[in-house]
């Protein structure tokens, strides 16, 4: 119990130094996951509105495709990636391999099933009329899209808000993707593995701690927008 309470001390004394190791980790795990979420949902909102509203050959199939990505450990998708980019992959002459770039793919991919999923959930739970109604009206096409998006908000910053909460934390595809390198690839993730594997229990707590109150802020916002 009592490596637990030092967990706390050390978490607070850590923030209040502002020590370098630790506040490094933690910029470069936020670059990382905010830059891969926000590509997935650039991707991932259009993909999912365009699944759920259109009738095509093998869409059960797509969607339950996609529900079964969503539960791909994430050690797999390191390594799929890693398969393609190391040097003797198809994309090695591109150096992607322990970077910061190479990390965002992987999490890319992580998120991207998950916001696709969720943004099709959300748009069929969407009342069919406000489409109906739209047309009635004279709306085209975008306006139509953007309407839907409009009722759908609240479920479509839901999706955005799991996409982020599945990579922050993640640690298999951003330790083989990344290597964690200190100061360059080290998320808040591979620094408590690195500590734990270290046997520093108390400053792997510690961490673990700065992880979900940078999680947690996180989140305040996006459901402050959520709300507003």
């Amino acid at each position: 119990m009592d490596y637990i309470i030092n967990g706390f001390i050390e978490a607070f004394r850590l923030i209040f130094i502002l020590d370098q190791d630790v506040f490094s980790a933690v910029f470069i795990s936020l670059k990382v996951s905010l830059t891969a979420i926000v590509l997935s949902s650039i991707i991932s909102l259009p993909l999912g509105f365009f699944i759920a509203t259109k009738d095509f050959v093998g869409k059960r199939f797509v969607i339950t495709a996609l529900n079964t990505l969503m539960a791909v450990p994430t050690v797999v998708v390191g390594l799929i990636v890693y398969t393609l980019i190391s040097r003797q992959g198809p994309l090695g002459m591109l150096n992607l391999l322990f970077t910061s770039k190479a990390m965002i793919i992987g999490q890319f991919i992580l998120a991207t099933p998950i916001l696709t999923s969720l943004t099709i959930s959300a748009v069929h739970a969407v009342d069919e009329s406000v489409a109906s109604t739209a047309l009635t009206l004279g709306a085209n096409n975008r306006q139509l899209v953007y309407t839907v998006f409009l009722e759908a908000r609240f479920g479509l910053l839901a999706a955005i808000i799991s996409g982020f909460g599945r990579i922050i934390g993640e640690v298999g595809a951003a330790m083989m993707l990344g290597g964690n390198i200190r100061g360059v690839t080290r998320t808040i993730s591979t620094f408590i593995a690195l500590q734990s594997s270290m046997g520093e229990t108390e400053r792997g707590i510690a961490l673990g701690i700065i992880l979900i109150l940078v999680a947690f802020l996180i989140n305040v916002l996006f459901n402050y927008f959520q709300q507003k």
